[in-house]
């Protein structure tokens, strides 16, 4: 027990002095940065019981901590003196409650508007980093503030006070009465904490989808949906780019088939006049994983009008793949053209002559 009094000395006297509630403060702003930063435990639900304190309540009430070092009652021998009343100058805890989630609410955003024209833009480490070291400075202010005012003045959360009030209630109740409802309150207590905790290791799945779109590189070569290639020559080639996104909340394995299509319409109709196969990919993605390859497409026939169809399958397609049953289907309207007779069009005309 010595030794450990030692040591506990040979802290610096405002860290053996920070108040309780401060240093709580002080271990949920390390907690929080733990549990993003920390590899393995920024995959478990502790990130987000850590951040949702952190961004709801801590640096609010650090904040209202410093502006209101005051308790918010005064003994009663400082209450009333022959020169009148004297009225508190701190809130009380009801309203430092209050004032920490409202105060909380409007300085994560503040900061995140700041962080916006920062080229460290609005992003998690930024975010962490920045809202944990304004918090840990208001601790400092209002530590600061609350040693300068006599002991009996400064706030103190009541922590004995609330501890021997419940073992009291809970260990020595006055009625049978009032011990079925202290077992009654404890068990919903239990069910609750048990219900939130579950839902936040178990969240519930949303919408299982898969996403399955094409691009174009862009001139500045970024991928865009926009200003896909159209007009093509019979044994040249185009660019794009196909992606698939799982979202199925589950491993998945894909097919992805390519085919040029000579199609024709009538009566709200589409029959498939021709066909030759261009491109056939597998992949296996997990959930939220994302493949995109860019890829030539060299067409094999000519005409006006021919469909470029893209058909995506998890796991292997039918014998006959058909628009109608992939389970995801994009389509580009081409114009390819032989080349011959596009040759033919560049060359010039020969003029007539005379002997």
């Amino acid at each position: 027990m010595r030794g450990d009094s030692r040591w506990w000395m040979l802290l610096p006297a405002p860290v053996r002095e920070l108040p309780a509630d401060l240093a709580v403060v002080i271990v949920a702003v390390l907690a929080t940065a733990g549990s993003v930063f920390i590899p393995g435990v920024n995959q478990t639900p502790l990130r987000v019981v850590f951040g949702l304190a952190f961004v709801l309540f801590v640096p609010g009430y650090a904040l209202i901590s410093a502006l209101f070092p005051e308790a918010g009652e005064l003994p009663e021998e400082d209450a009333d003196t022959d020169s009148g009343e004297r009225a508190p100058a701190g809130i009380d805890g009801i309203e430092r409650v209050a004032l920490s989630f409202g105060t909380s609410i409007a300085i994560v955003p503040l900061i995140g508007l700041v962080l916006n024209f920062t080229p460290f833009g609005i992003r998690l480490a930024p975010i962490v980093i920045s809202v944990g070291g304004i918090t840990l400075l208001f601790v400092a202010v209002a530590a600061q503030r609350r040693r300068a005012l006599p002991a009996s003045e400064q706030f103190q959360v009541p922590y004995e006070t609330w501890l021997a009030d419940a073992r009291v209630e809970l260990l020595e109740p006055d009625t049978r009465t009032d011990a079925a409802l202290n077992v009654l309150l404890a068990v919903s207590v239990i069910i609750a904490v048990s219900a939130v905790g579950y839902a936040v290791a178990v969240p519930q799945q949303g919408e299982s989808f898969t996403e399955f779109y094409l691009l174009t590189e862009g001139d500045d070569g970024e991928l865009v949906a926009d200003d896909y290639p159209t007009e093509y020559t019979r044994g040249e080639t185009g660019s794009l780019v196909v992606g698939v996104t799982n979202q199925e909340h589950e491993s998945a394995q894909y097919t992805v088939l390519v085919q040029l299509q000579r199609v024709e319409v009538a009566n709200n109709s589409t029959t498939v006049l021709e066909e030759s196969r261009l491109n056939r990919w597998q992949v296996q993605l997990a959930h939220n994983e994302t493949w995109r390859l860019q890829h030539s497409v060299t067409p094999e026939m000519s005409g006006d009008r021919l469909r470029l169809a893209y058909l995506l399958y998890k796991g292997s397609p039918p014998a006959e793949p058909t628009v109608d049953n992939a389970y995801r289907e994009l389509h580009l309207w081409i114009n390819v053209s032989d080349s011959s007779a596009s040759l033919a069009s560049e060359l010039p005309s020969a003029a007539p002559h005379s002997r």
